[in-house]
């Protein structure tokens, strides 16, 4: 796989993820509305899309090594994995419960990010499990302050 392609792929796909998963569940435990997750997720596949593949584009910019045509496909494929990994999070608010479709896109964004993980890993010089194992504990802890914070939102606002 081009190095362009495997820049954009991972860090589209992580950024899907971590930020759809603290969404999920902050604005679960924030609002504790359907309508409220599915719309920011939407949102958030659209606008951090964007905005992540453009952060992309500027980096692989600012590298001088990197010629026109790298820095587009970095940039076409962080949009398109961002945005197409995110929307996938919206599938189980059609079809389960609120606090079903929560477990299941917390399940769901897990996966992603240790297959991803396990394939970087083994790329890398390390070991795979270690690089899976810290990429995971990431996850959480954005899961629990996610949880926390709009937690505190409610409170406060409510």
């Amino acid at each position: 796989m081009k190095k362009s392609y495997k820049k954009g792929l991972s860090f589209g796909l992580t950024s899907a993820v971590i930020t759809t998963m603290g969404l999920v569940v902050g604005l679960n435990s924030g609002t504790g509305s359907k309508l409220a997750i599915v719309s920011g997720i939407l949102i958030i596949a659209l606008a951090d899309s964007f905005s992540d593949s453009l952060g992309i584009h500027i980096s692989e910019e600012s590298d001088k090594k990197n010629k026109s045509r790298h820095v587009w496909e970095a940039t076409i494929i962080t949009f398109l994995s961002k945005f197409l990994s995110t929307l996938t999070f919206v599938i189980p608010f059609l079809f389960f419960s609120l606090k079903t479709s929560s477990f299941i896109s917390i399940a769901w964004g897990i996966i992603l990010l240790s297959v991803l993980s396990f394939q970087v890993g083994k790329q890398g010089k390390g070991n795979p499990y270690r690089v899976v194992g810290e990429h995971l504990l990431i996850a959480i802890i954005v899961i629990i302050l996610s949880y926390l914070l709009g937690n505190i939102i409610s409170k406060i606002i409510l």
